[in-house]
């Protein structure tokens, strides 16, 4: 089975930067997308990023001017490089590998904005 295991997550103060990392061990002929989506207590999962198995790429609208999203095909990982953080992004970020008929998703990461 695929393994999708994430990593950066943390406590960090408004205003404060974190890069989230997400590895991917894929041993089929398939290709993939990837995706990271956070959820907050209580709320639904939402949308973040996506890096397409094409190399395209696109942000929710409402970090697109803060957050973005790379992609490392060679080493099968995908970034999420978080700048100027609010305390309204806090939540778990979870990252998902799209292969169309299934989803292979991480364990998540918390990341917690707070003074």
């Amino acid at each position: 089975q695929v393994q999708v295991v994430e990593s950066g997550g943390g406590l960090v103060q408004p205003g404060g930067s974190l890069r989230l990392s997400c590895a991917v061990s894929e041993t089929s002929f398939t290709a993939y997308d990837m995706h990271w989506y956070r959820q907050s207590p209580g709320a639904q999962r939402e949308w973040v990023a996506t890096a397409s198995s094409s190399g395209k790429k696109s942000i929710a609208t409402s970090v697109n001017d803060r957050f973005s999203i790379s992609r490392d095909g060679v080493e099968n990982l995908v970034y999420l490089d978080m700048n100027n953080l609010k305390p309204e992004d806090t939540a778990v970020y979870y990252c998902n590998a799209d292969f169309g008929f299934v989803d292979h998703w991480g364990q998540g990461t918390q990341v917690t904005v707070s003074s």
